[in-house]
């Protein structure tokens, strides 16, 4: 296939992933007794896999507008059930286990990324790609299972400081947008992640420059980088909801950070070896893989479980922001001055995160931090 047709498509089916917060409201006005946030897992798990049905026959080049639009079917639907597993969490899981959720959660999709993603490439090329689809399907339909055992709190009433339209989705919301702890949280998810998100897309490059085999690259992105971003998650979930949210997330955006500061450093000496530079690096994505897991679990308190859908998916859409504008910027920084340079200021961006990290355990919220 042409590859202006196949990066088109991988274009395409990002969007719904980009945009799911445009919808999640959708998901808190509709909930009630009989439809919640379980039920909207199950329509969209079930959506998910009858939408791959017809790919077990239909051939992806003869057939690539079906394909196109069946995907991002799928695709909107996981970005759907994405919104509504977050938001179910948020009413139904205690504050102090939240940590370890999202630990638990990171490890899963690092998990099923690499066993779903390159795995099924390498089992396709032995049975074949209709097989593998019905695997796929097979798989998502077990699932339903696990979604079916859920528990979900029941929806809660809506806090309002302005006392009226209480218990209303629009009061709700607009109590919401009065909080001092949305806005310092959304600037807390679009700045904090600046150095690793930048670092993530120019560490390839950066060790294909300073003499690394690809093969070696790929190794170290799929053995060491998913080991340390999986040890370190499920580490720094625990960690704080043993010893609190935010000192685990200002030791571990330290942590990150430091280890940047010290990789330019290294590299400006030009003396290190490509051992050092992976060994740096494994450690950074350690710290990385501690910070996301403890921001999701901060983002989760800062949310108002009656807009657990809408509140969330916001701070997700500011996460991806960060990721957004900071590889773009890392990237001109590095074409323009160096590799260094962009690790330099990029780390600066995200120290901006600490005082904002103080500034959340002034502020008063109707949810237990």
């Amino acid at each position: 296939m042409p590859l202006e047709q196949i990066t088109s498509l991988s274009a395409v089916l990002l969007l719904p992933w980009v945009g799911k917060f445009l919808w999640a409201p959708v998901l808190d006005l509709l909930r009630g007794p009989r439809w919640g946030y379980r039920a909207w897992i199950l329509a969209m798990q079930t959506v998910m896999a009858l939408s791959l049905v017809p790919l077990v026959w239909l051939d992806p080049v003869e057939s690539f507008g079906v394909w196109k639009l069946l995907l991002l079917v799928h695709a909107i639907s996981a970005a759907t059930q994405d919104v509504a597993i977050d938001a179910l969490a948020i009413g139904a899981v205690p504050a102090d286990e939240r940590g370890r959720l999202n630990g638990a959660m990171q490890a899963g999709m690092l998990v099923g990324r690499s066993v779903f993603g390159g795995g099924v490439l390498l089992v396709a090329s032995w049975w074949g790609r209709p097989w593998v689809i019905g695997a796929l399907i097979v798989w998502i339909l077990a699932a339903l299972g696990a979604a079916a055992m859920l528990r979900e709190a029941e929806p809660p009433p809506a806090v309002s400081d302005a006392g009226e339209g209480a218990g209303s989705f629009g009061g709700a919301l607009v109590a919401m947008m009065r909080l001092r702890s949305t806005w310092i949280g959304l600037t807390f998810a679009l700045l904090s992640a600046a150095a690793f998100e930048a670092t993530g897309q120019l560490a390839g490059p950066f060790l294909v420059d300073r003499g690394v085999t690809t093969q070696t690259i790929g190794l170290f992105f799929g053995l060491w980088v998913v080991g340390a971003m999986l040890v370190g998650g499920l580490a720094g979930g625990a960690i704080s909801d043993r010893r609190g949210r935010r000192t685990t997330a200002a030791a571990s955006l330290a942590g990150f950070v430091s280890v940047m500061v010290l990789l330019a450093l290294i590299d400006l000496g030009g003396t290190a070896d490509a051992t050092v530079l992976m060994a740096r690096l494994t450690v950074m994505y350690g710290c990385v893989g501690a910070f996301t897991v403890v921001s999701y679990a901060i983002f989760m308190d800062l949310t108002t479980p009656r807009l657990g859908a809408t509140q969330f998916s916001a701070f997700m859409a500011a996460t991806n922001g960060c990721e957004s504008w900071s590889v773009w910027s890392g990237g001109r920084l590095a074409a323009g001055y160096g590799y260094p340079t962009a690790f330099l200021v990029m780390s600066a961006v995200s120290l901006c995160g600490l005082p904002l990290l103080r500034l959340m355990r002034r502020t008063p919220s109707n949810v237990q931090h």
